[in-house]
């Protein structure tokens, strides 16, 4: 009955894209900026985004939560190992093992330095694996678009990106911060371009 009622509202509409479900796959590093507090924490890693909002709200309070907070909607990938894709390791000097390496202190799901029977492991996989929180890929290479109108003066300055595949050797471009506007554009792999 939902749906009949929907398309009642919609009828005579030309159809377009329903954005009710339109996901971004690209974003900025400006963009994952803006999600800096720990009811919105983003961070990137490894060229990706990840939205790690459910797990602040899930441990919210716990100490171990701290160092992710401290780095909210910034790039962490000198936090991993870019061959493994999991957190880099060192050979802990007073035991002699191997040990995650976590210069801004121990963080969620990474183990203690000794063995503890009180420390829960039960979570499955860490939240660095897999793409759980995995919301879209990180743009590396943003360039600041000027547009002029001669007849008025106006300037606007926009934020765009391409990005080349590189099996594929396609292109896919996007507009990001400037206007606060989406519209999805192909175009030629020598065009850069924001909406």
């Amino acid at each position: 009955m939902a749906d009949s009622a929907r398309a009642m509202q919609r009828r005579g509409l030309v159809n377009g894209p329903d954005f009710e479900f339109f996901q971004r796959r690209y974003f900025t590093p400006a963009e994952v900026a803006e999600h800096n507090l720990p009811e919105d924490l983003w961070v990137s890693y490894q060229g990706s985004v990840y939205d790690l909002t459910p797990l602040a709200q899930e441990h919210k309070g716990d100490l171990l939560l701290k160092p992710i907070i401290e780095v909210a909607g910034q790039d962490i990938s000198h936090w991993f190992d870019p061959k493994t894709r999991d957190i880099r390791k060192h050979v802990d000097p007073l035991t002699g093992t191997l040990r995650y390496r976590t210069p801004r202190g121990r963080f969620l799901h990474v183990p203690p330095q000794l063995p503890r029977s009180d420390w829960a492991n039960d979570f499955g996989k860490p939240w660095w694996q897999g793409t759980r929180y995995e919301v879209g890929r990180l743009s590396a290479k943003t360039r600041s678009i000027r547009i002029i109108n001669t007849l008025t003066s106006q300037e606007h300055t926009l934020e765009g990106w391409a990005y080349r595949e590189e099996a594929g050797e396609s292109l896919e471009t996007g507009p990001t911060v400037g206007s606060k506007r989406s519209c999805k554009q192909s175009s030629p792999p020598s065009e850069l371009h924001a909406v």
